[in-house]
């Protein structure tokens, strides 16, 4: 019987399902498998998968898979918790970590019981975000049940829309999901939900495509900062405070817009294993339900 060795982690709240290396998922690992895995009160729970893999060279690399099953380029929280699995399971002693993402190499550091990532620069070229249509990226208006949303396009590695309008939780996830669907992006995109307090002080809701409303997302509280340093009303070089359902993250936009710094802990609930014949149990019960029916 096969057995799979995974831990559980979360960032600020927003949790995930880790797999290492030692643990070989090739083959079993597909969109059915991360959906039955995340669903909540059948499966373990999760807002998403993690793998961490390393190449011949030692350098190493990771993959996240949203609770849906579909592929994300890149996670600033679920970044965080690999960096810290790798540093405190897979005994890794220096200072700072880089990782292959889809977004690129990120490179993490240990500061405390808090790790940095260095984000790069943010991408304001609508075709790069991905976003369709001609123009620019600020005061977008997109119309969801009648009402008005209006937002700034900003990727991360993946890409958000910006709304400075605060809402309340089922409001975000009703007008998130309509939001994150919209013809506009053809990838789909995160939806922040921003009230801003003080130029250093924000307060955010966030509805993850392929997850959700989710308790945070660390590329979104990058996005908020950055689309707030343009817009004037927030002070990113002086370093932004960002209050989610799960904690709160720090970010740092440089003057010159050339690199994001998220801040933020990471925490290793516990670890388990999966046999073989639970894990086609979860499938079982995964039938043909709607996985999101018990994430709210």
């Amino acid at each position: 019987m096969a057995t799979f060795q995974f831990y559980k982690y979360h960032g600020t709240g927003n949790d995930f399902i880790l797999f290492d290396y030692k643990t070989d998922v090739h083959g079993w690992l597909n969109e059915k498998t991360v959906r039955a895995l995340c669903r909540r009160r059948f499966g373990i729970g999760a807002d998403g998968v993690l793998v961490v893999g390393r190449t011949d060279g030692g350098s190493y690399w990771m993959r996240i898979f949203n609770a849906d099953g579909s592929e994300a380029e890149m996670c600033g929280n679920g970044i965080r918790c690999v960096a810290k699995h790798i540093r405190e399971v897979l005994g890794e002693r220096d200072d700072k970590v880089a990782i292959q993402t889809l977004a690129g190499i990120k490179v993490c550091a240990f500061e405390g019981d808090s790790i940095s990532v260095s984000m790069g620069a943010p991408i304001l070229e609508r075709r790069l975000i991905p976003m369709a249509g001609e123009g620019g990226t600020t005061d977008i208006s997109i119309s969801a049940f009648g009402r008005e949303f209006v937002g700034d396009a900003v990727s991360m590695g993946n890409p958000h829309f910006v709304v400075f309008e605060w809402l309340e939780e089922e409001e975000a996830r009703v007008f998130g999901k309509t939001i994150s669907s919209a013809p506009l992006f053809p990838n789909q995109t995160n939806v922040e939900f921003v009230k801003v307090l003080s130029p250093g002080h924000i307060r955010m809701r966030v509805y993850e495509r392929g997850c959700g409303l989710t308790m945070a997302c660390g590329t979104g509280a990058s996005a908020a900062v950055v689309a707030g340093t343009r817009r004037g009303i927030l002070q990113g070089d002086k370093g932004v405070r960002v209050d989610l359902p799960g904690g709160t993250l720090q970010i740092t936009v440089a003057r010159d817009l050339s690199d994001v710094i998220l801040s933020g802990p990471a925490t290793r609930v516990f670890a388990g294993i999966i046999e073989s014949s639970d894990f086609e149990q979860y499938e079982m019960m995964l039938g043909n339900a709607d996985p999101f029916s018990s994430q709210k």
